[in-house]
């Protein structure tokens, strides 16, 4: 609830020694990771930023080049992570009922939100599959890392699971021949590779997947990986020059690698057209980038701002989705008359470890 704690620990054992004490009051949380914003020197200066965490719920809008808004879905929630069907008739998005994530599917002609998973563990990152059958997505229903499984976007059928394995895996984009899955894997020795799911027929007519390949690995952390339309190439997240810059390689490789982003990125996300590369920018604006192919060359235009429009970003996901018709994108923005207050200054408080120390004394007596 936005109070920084402090307890007396022990260096030698490893221990907590004595009951936790209140030190600071109004530091902004973010209740979806457990972090907060706030840090102090060696020497005992610190620093914070004062107000409540990024948790009040948002709307789904529609917003265009002109950054005008609309209303898609105006019910405020907790929504994340939106995705449009390939056909551009569903948007698939993921938001709390209760206590757990589960994913929903939004029908645009009919203007009806169905559940579309029910289970005691979250359910989140949907992604479609390229004909529209299924919903992709990370599940730690199964007690441990969250894996991926797909399910039905009908509804019907349970949920497969089709990765066991104790990292964790969240699905992020399918080729566009439906054979691959591209997903992100972490575990304690790595903390962002990007890594291949290959479908396998199974004798049936149907798909069940193969052995799962590496794609990129490298000591720095990547995510966010998107096919081209065509499939030859993969646009990521790397934060291999210090900030996250948008980046793109050939498939399956090996080949070229290009920055795309040249003052931070995120999400990267492809037009139809195959000649635009979309991005969001880290003050949640939508840059553009335009593109042509040579052989095995990919040459990219200057980054500029598609749209003046500014939404709201929200836990650690895309929080926009280009429909397939390239000229809209579904955004989430504070429902009306909730948007959050601006941040315009940090508060620094000096000699830092001696309030410290006479707040956790005065607890202590």
């Amino acid at each position: 609830e936005g109070t920084l704690f402090a307890a007396p620990f022990d260096l030698g054992r490893l221990e907590v020694t004595g009951p936790p004490a209140p030190i600071l009051k109004n530091v902004q949380p973010n209740l979806t990771y457990g972090s907060a914003q706030f840090d102090f020197s060696q020497t005992g200066t610190l620093v914070y930023l004062a107000g409540r965490g990024a948790t009040d719920p948002v709307s789904i809008f529609w917003m265009d080049q002109e950054g005008k808004t609309e209303p898609l879905l105006s019910t405020p929630r907790d929504y994340e992570r939106p995705r449009f069907s390939p056909d551009g008739r569903r948007l698939a998005v993921n938001f709390s009922e209760g206590n757990n994530r589960d994913i929903w599917v939004y029908q645009l002609e009919r203007g009806t939100l169905s559940r579309l998973t029910f289970s005691e563990g979250d359910d989140e990152d949907p992604v479609w599959t390229p004909d529209g059958r299924y919903v992709t997505f990370g599940s730690v229903r199964h007690g441990g890392p969250a894996n991926i499984y797909w399910k039905r976007a009908d509804g019907g059928g349970e949920a497969q699971r089709l990765i066991e394995t104790e990292h964790w895996q969240y699905p992020n984009s399918w080729s566009p021949d439906g054979m691959t899955l591209m997903f992100l894997q972490r575990s304690p020795q790595a903390i962002g590779d990007l890594w291949t799911l290959p479908m396998e027929e199974d004798g049936a007519g149907g798909l069940k997947p193969g052995k799962p390949a590496p794609f990129s690995i490298t000591p720095f952390q990547e995510r966010n990986p998107m096919f081209s339309p065509d499939g030859r190439w993969v646009a990521y997240v790397s934060n291999e020059s210090g900030g996250h810059e948008v980046y793109v390689r050939p498939f399956p490789g090996p080949g070229g690698r290009w920055q795309i982003s040249t003052a931070g990125g995120h999400f990267p996300t492809w037009s139809r057209n195959g000649r635009e590369l979309f991005y969001r920018a880290g003050d949640n604006r939508i840059m553009v980038v335009t593109y042509s192919v040579e052989g095995d060359s990919f040459r990219v235009g200057r980054p500029r701002l598609w749209s003046e429009g500014q939404f709201t970003a929200r836990g650690y996901g895309p929080n926009f989705a280009l429909h397939p018709d390239g000229k809209r994108f579904a955004v989430l923005k504070a429902a009306e008359g909730t948007e959050a207050q601006e941040v315009t200054h940090v508060n620094i408080v000096t000699n830092w470890f001696d309030e410290v120390r006479r707040v956790a004394s005065a607890g202590q007596n």
